[in-house]
């Protein structure tokens, strides 16, 4: 199957998200390819810095491997520290001492591609663009089971100077995430307000959000791109640091037929086609944990703590700003669907060279 030729196109990918949006503690800098997915790109401006999205690739493979677990397993999912899971931790919690799932949460994307690509996870939680780059490479290998996570990107003052997306005009912006779906997702709101990135705005890209953080911390009227809990360590270390711009509501003010989205889940085709049964079982209970997630924060950042993803803390906190959902069925597929279109048309590289076809978004709604 060619793994390595898989691994070294995909990998380049895994950098892609925000989906690290809650990926690290907010004050660790040592964890940046979390859930968002930030790139380990140098700090440079975007005109000089050299993307790092997948290149389109003719080495693809038939499939991904047959399910190397052996029959009664328990149904093997991995999750990104972060929003997809924390959203996951009331179901977590209520399967301890069973033998249904097996749960692993990893700090990295290139942690969790290879699970897919080597048939060791079952069902596993990636950036939004990851699934399309890994249907593409595999053929048709994956099916996207559901939208975990909404946008987590919010353009951040310490000052208050900027209130819309036309005042980011002539700024400098810190912001993480070069030839990444956080690169991808600023560039089209900048240009759909006639804003040029590479003339009107100076984007110095870091390697990682935390570095973000210290230059906006450190910069008085400064402004950075951040996902959560860094929006929230941010303003915890300086009252002065303020949220000026919600990315999703700048994505929603251009009536697009699309949100701005973070990650879904997928599962390998061969399993979520011998398995459907398990697979919509799995979906009813992610459902009812991410319901709990939200509804019940204090309880649940204790959960999050309890699982080490980050402190229980910053999870008390971060937790409604993180946009946690389970988003099924059509609706998926519309959402989804329609943010790939969106990335496609900017940079096709993004989702793997072309968009994934009808099947691989997997059929499920929830009853009633």
């Amino acid at each position: 199957m060619k793994l390595k030729k898989i691994l070294s196109s995909v990998l380049a990918a895994a950098m892609c998200l925000t989906f690290a949006a809650c990926s690290d503690n907010g004050s660790n800098s040592g964890n940046s390819s979390s859930d968002n997915g930030s790139s380990s790109s140098e700090s440079s401006t975007s005109s000089s810095s050299e993307s790092s999205a997948p290149e389109s690739s003719d080495s693809t493979v038939e499939s991904v491997p047959e399910n190397t677990a052996p029959d009664n397993a328990p149904v093997r999912v991995a999750a990104l520290k972060g929003p997809t899971a924390m959203g996951m931790t009331k179901l977590m919690s209520d399967s301890e001492g069973l033998n249904e799932y097996e749960f692993e949460i990893v700090a990295a994307v290139d942690e969790i591609s290879p699970m897919i690509a080597q048939g060791t996870a079952d069902i596993v939680c990636v950036p939004a663009n990851l699934g399309s780059v890994l249907y593409n490479k595999t053929e048709g290998g994956v099916r996207a089971l559901a939208v975990n996570t909404l946008g987590v990107l919010y353009i951040c003052e310490n000052g208050d100077t900027v209130t819309s997306v036309e005042d980011l005009k002539g700024k400098t912006i810190f912001s993480s995430g070069k030839g990444a779906t956080p690169e991808y997702a600023l560039n089209f709101i900048l240009k759909s307000n006639d804003i040029d990135p590479e003339k009107d705005v100076t984007i110095e890209w870091k390697s990682e959000h935390a570095e973000c953080l210290a230059s906006l911390l450190a910069t008085e009227n400064s402004v950075a791109m951040l996902p959560q809990p860094f929006v929230t360590t941010a303003q915890t270390k300086n009252e002065g640091v303020r949220v000026a711009i919600d990315l999703n509501d700048a994505w929603d003010d251009l009536n697009v037929d699309s949100s701005l989205l973070t990650g879904i889940v997928i599962a390998r085709k061969e399993f979520a086609d011998s398995n459907p049964e398990a697979v919509n079982e799995f979906l009813s209970r992610y459902h009812a944990s991410v319901d709990f997630v939200n509804n019940n924060v204090d309880e649940a950042a204790e959960l999050v703590g309890k699982y080490d993803i980050v402190p229980a803390a910053v999870a008390k906190k971060a937790i409604p700003e993180c946009n946690i959902v389970c988003i099924t069925g059509e609706e998926m597929k519309t959402k989804l669907g329609g943010y790939l279109q969106v990335l496609f048309d900017n940079e096709p590289k993004a989702v793997g060279g072309k968009l994934p076809a009808d099947d691989f978004y997997y059929a499920y709604e929830f009853p009633g």
